[in-house]
């Protein structure tokens, strides 16, 4: 995928809470946070080394009891909030899945030793679609979104990463997204 002589990076994109950039939350939010973290995801395809062929995403927002991808060619939105004005649930960003892709990952994590799943029919949560939109508005790029797995053991997610390692070598970027916490009360 890549020329051979890029590695992409693996990336950590703080999401915010709900659909933070695309409706007006009120004083729930200070602006200048928001835009601050809105311009840092909208600076992140700058400081690649190229365009990704593929995204890999690890949402905080999924737990599965094993890691699981979604496989579907064309994701829908999971508006995994509740709350807000009507338009945050209208928010789209129809990047296309790549089951290829996500068997791939599969195969990556069982030949680490690890069980797997996939689900066909998952969403993709605002922890990909929220941050995502702003860093790569267009949706072109293909994405698969992986989840966590239940327990959340750092030891067993530090081997996932190091068995996804190599799809950085051709030219997927692997991103996790989160926060340190996102209670809107």
């Amino acid at each position: 995928m890549s020329d051979g002589n890029v590695r992409m990076p693996t990336i950590y994109l703080p999401h915010g809470g709900g659909p933070w950039p695309f409706v007006d939350l009120g004083p729930i939010f200070e602006r200048a946070e928001c835009s601050a973290l809105a311009d840092y995801l909208k600076a992140i395809p700058a400081q690649l080394p190229e365009r990704p062929k593929a995204l890999v995403v690890v949402s905080a927002h999924w737990e599965a009891p094993v890691p699981t991808v979604m496989s579907s060619p064309r994701p829908p939105i999971l508006y995994d909030y509740y709350g807000f004005p009507p338009e945050a649930y209208r928010i789209p960003w129809p990047a296309p899945g790549d089951p290829q892709l996500a068997g791939r990952v599969r195969g990556l994590l069982e030949k680490a030793g690890f069980a797997t799943a996939e689900d066909p029919d998952r969403g993709f949560d605002h922890g990909t679609f929220v941050p995502l939109k702003l860093t790569f508005p267009d949706a072109e790029v293909p994405t698969v979104q992986l989840s966590l797995e239940e327990g959340l053991d750092p030891e067993r997610h530090l081997a996932i990463g190091r068995a996804l390692a190599s799809l950085r070598d051709e030219g997927v970027l692997l991103v996790g997204s989160g926060m340190s916490y996102h209670d809107l009360r």
